[in-house]
């Protein structure tokens, strides 16, 4: 007899009738695996463990599992859960999967772990209570920018103090607290000093005004969920009993929420140790787990995720079955051999040697400039020869380094030769100002609470409602405890309000009731914004205007629409709506689904792959944007300790061995060429650096590496002294003749500046900078004059300052 199981917007799956197997026979699906993989993709039972070296066809591997799972297995496509680390990912597996089974495999969810959140909350967050005050199924989701806006609006609540409490700092801390399943109240708790207890104020106010604007940011999607499933065990067992087979990727990045609600829906105890079913509630069997990872490559610890999660994954699942997967189907044996080695040189991790059948390849080819001009030439020059000689073309190359900053003399270089390049992880589609001001007009709409986009765009354009005004329909909202939106209704009421501004807010008042009526009858989203737009008077406003960036600013609202056309004529594109309700035409992708799709597009995904118009170009990108990615040539740069290794990494082993992981990550992104070079001498602060070589050259097998030109053919230069501090000394006259005039400038720069007294300072310390504001020490070097302070200051990051010239107060 079968067993009907009901699931939140979807068909009813039967689970003792699976659908009939149609596709692809067992042997093709099979077909071109080697043995881990095959073992991988049959695997039955068990949670499993897939150890996936870099290069080492994990996705083939994801996808034709869950072919296997639908096809062999006979599993309902519905009852199938994948997690990808972006929305490209998701949508690549989703193709691979589809082109092996057919269109049932639009019914899977695949996604990020924040896109899968979205889908559960819109359906179950009204279940949650905040003292009475809950969220709709219609809240906004805030990015990064519209955090910043928020808790600046927090910081004047609150009186603080922008140049100790920076925005920037406080959400950092906020988000920490999320990651860590923390709300306000066990902030507030656990406050140990009133440092902590102003943050955790400041905590407090901002998930408050979430609420009242009806918003989540990017880490209560996440929490919320958890916290869902932990108050209210009938839902979670809803979703276990949905979510029969759960495959999670990039395991390793994976921190402590994401952690939990894998959990909670694949393991019979959460992480606290406490009882995962209520008693009174029926239990459900936990799902099939199998995670892909590589702990060698867990490099986003700055963003909260734990290595332990997957080193620990035996721990967590004693029954658990491990496979490794060392086979590398992309670089060459040198490239291999070269990351094993500097890899091999971190503890605690588990054991695993990349290999390759595709030949042992070119020797990596090493460089060390005299400083970062002369090694920006060096790339130059060898990206010249390499085009030259046919063999690669300029969008085969890609350009590394640690920091955004160390691309600033890559592109004055190629630029003064002509080398075309561009630069991944400049201002992104979605930042640039015309583009949120329209999705700020579009999520008013559909959610008239959130005051952060009302406040945007109220005078946006000019239509002569400015501060004074804001003011008195704000004081109104607070008078009588309702929301900016409802107090712009009855701006009549407004104490002190202008008769001319009460004109123009009744006017926009009535725009945007009459574009939320296009929303509530279900039109298009395209149409949508085209109509807004054009009715707001945004276009107008930039034909009129005679700043020629308004033509491209033209260019990019069209670019918008397009965006959204597309979208609304992709019948299976809304990420909150259900994949079977969409896909059987029951429900259309509404401009909600449309404001998710962008909200949710990760930092990966704006990276083009394939691109006719960038295979002319050369790629400048830091090491941490370029996991994931693969390029025939890759150039390594700025190998010193102090840069790569970063500063901050120097004095603490743990951060070290993710720096090295990092390391790892860039040299096996080089399928055929690998380029290493570093610097004598970099500028920093205005003042030439000279920092040793990275440590993680040492580490490289010497006879893997053709070093064009070593430090003994540089110009002679002081060297920094045993302390480690640095020696800013005078170049002998055929330095002074040989040596970049940058460098030269910049000592001279240097010694001229008047001396500051120098604080006192140590590890942990806080600290007030003129600039960054608020810090905390995290690494000293040097004694005297030359002491050296690596400090960070929250959202500004960390940065490295001669204590001799900086403006830094110790608190």
């Amino acid at each position: 007899m079968s067993t009907s199981i009901p699931l939140p917007g979807l068909e009813t799956i039967t689970a003792a009738e699976p659908p009939q197997r149609r596709g692809p026979s067992a042997e093709e699906l099979l077909a071109g695996l080697n043995d881990p993989q095959r073992a991988a993709v049959v695997h039955e039972g068990a949670p499993l463990l897939v150890v996936a070296g870099a290069g080492s066809g994990k996705t083939r591997v994801l996808t034709r599992r869950i072919a296997w799972l639908i096809s062999e297995r006979r599993a309902h496509p519905g009852s199938i859960l994948a997690i990808t680390f972006t929305n490209k990912a998701a949508a690549e597996m989703k193709e691979r999967v589809e082109d092996l089974v057919g269109k049932r495999a639009r019914i899977m969810w695949v996604s990020t772990f924040h896109s899968a959140c979205v889908r559960i909350l819109r359906k179950e967050v009204t279940t949650l209570d905040f003292g009475g005050v809950g969220f709709k199924s219609n809240f906004s989701i805030y990015d990064a920018a519209d955090q910043k806006r928020l808790m600046t609006l927090v910081c004047n609540d609150l009186d603080l103090d922008p140049r100790r409490y920076q925005p920037g700092a406080l959400l950092h801390w906020v988000s920490n607290q999320k990651n860590e399943l923390r709300d306000p109240e066990d902030a507030t708790k656990d406050a140990r000093n009133h440092l902590e207890e102003t943050y955790a104020a400041a905590y407090t106010t901002y998930q408050r005004r979430l609420r009242e604007a009806n918003a989540l940011d990017f880490d209560d999607l996440i929490m919320f969920t958890v916290h869902l499933f932990q108050q209210f065990p009938e839902v979670r067992e809803t979703y276990r009993r949905r979510f029969r087979h759960v495959l999670v990727d990039e395991y390793q990045d994976t921190n402590h929420a994401q952690y939990a609600l894998i959990h909670q829906l694949c393991a019979d105890a959460i992480s606290d140790g406490g009882p995962m079913v209520d008693p009174e509630v029926e239990r459900v069997e936990p799902a099939e787990l199998m995670v892909v990872g590589d702990a060698d490559q867990s490099i986003y610890a700055f963003r909260g995720a734990n290595i332990r999660n997957i080193l620990d994954f035996e721990q967590d699942f004693p029954n658990a079955t491990s496979i490794l997967l060392e086979q590398n189907y992309r670089s060459t044996q040198t490239i291999l051999t070269a990351a094993n080695s500097v890899i091999g040189h971190n503890k605690g991790r588990k054991e695993k040697r990349l290999w390759s059948d595709a030949g042992d390849g070119d020797r990596i080819v090493g460089y060390v400039a005299d400083d970062e001009h002369d090694e920006a030439r060096f790339v130059s020059g060898e990206i010249d020869k390499l085009t030259d000689e046919g063999r690669f073309r300029p969008g085969d190359v890609a350009v590394f380094y640690r920091t955004n900053a160390q691309s600033r003399v890559f592109e004055e270089v190629f630029i003064r030769l002509g080398m075309p390049y561009k630069v991944v992880g400049g201002v992104r589609f979605y930042e640039r100002r015309e583009i949120r001001d329209a999705l700020a007009y579009l999520r008013l709409l559909v959610n008239p609470a959130d005051q952060v986009s009302l406040r945007r765009i109220l005078n946006t354009p000019k239509r002569g409602i400015g501060d004074r005004a804001v003011a008195c329909v704000n004081a109104l909202a607070e008078r009588d405890r309702i929301t900016f939106w409802e107090a712009l209704r009855r701006a009549e009421d407004a104490p002190g309000l202008a008769t001319r501004s009460l004109t123009q807010i009744q006017g926009f008042v009535a725009l945007v009731e009459e574009l939320q009526s296009m929303v509530d009858g279900g039109e298009r989203p395209d149409v949508v914004l085209e109509t807004t737009l054009a009715r707001s008077g945004y276009l107008t406003a930039l034909e009129e205007s005679d700043d020629p960036q308004d033509e491209t600013r033209l260019e990019n609202l069209a670019e918008l629409v397009a965006v959204a056309r597309e979208f609304a004529d992709d019948p299976v594109a809304g990420p909150s709506a259900d994949p079977a309700d969409v896909d059987a035409g029951t429900v259309a992708p509404g401009l909600g689904d449309f404001l998710e799709r962008v909200a949710l597009v990760a930092d990966a995904d704006q990276i083009p792959d394939d691109d006719p118009e960038d295979q002319g170009v050369v790629t400048l990108m830091t090491l941490h944007t370029a996991k994931g990615l693969e390029f025939p040539v890759v150039f390594l740069t700025g190998l010193e300790d102090g840069v790569f290794p970063h500063s901050r990494a120097l004095g603490d082993q743990t951060e070290l061995e993710e720096e090295r992981r990092l390391a790892y990550v860039g040299v096996t992104r080089a399928r055929e060429r690998l380029f290493i070079s570093r610097a004598v001498v970099r500028s920093a602060w205005g003042a030439p650096s000279h920092n040793p070589g990275s440590r993680f050259l040492d580490e490289l097998p010497v006879d893997l590496v053709d070093w064009r030109r070593t430090e003994a053919a540089q110009t002679r230069w002081s060297r920094p002294d045993l302390s480690g501090g640095q020696h800013y000394g005078e170049p002998t006259a055929a330095g002074r003749r040989n040596f970049s005039a940058a460098a030269v400038r910049a000592d001279a720069a240097a010694r001229s500046k008047p001396s500051r007294e120098i604080p006192s300072l140590d590890p942990g310390d806080r600290v007030l900078h003129d600039s960054f504001g608020l810090g905390t020490v995290v690494a000293l070097e040097g004694a005297g004059d030359k002491a050296v302070a690596s400090i960070d200051f929250g959202s500004e990051g960390v940065k490295r300052l001669l204590l001799r010239y900086a403006p830094v107060e110790k608190l």
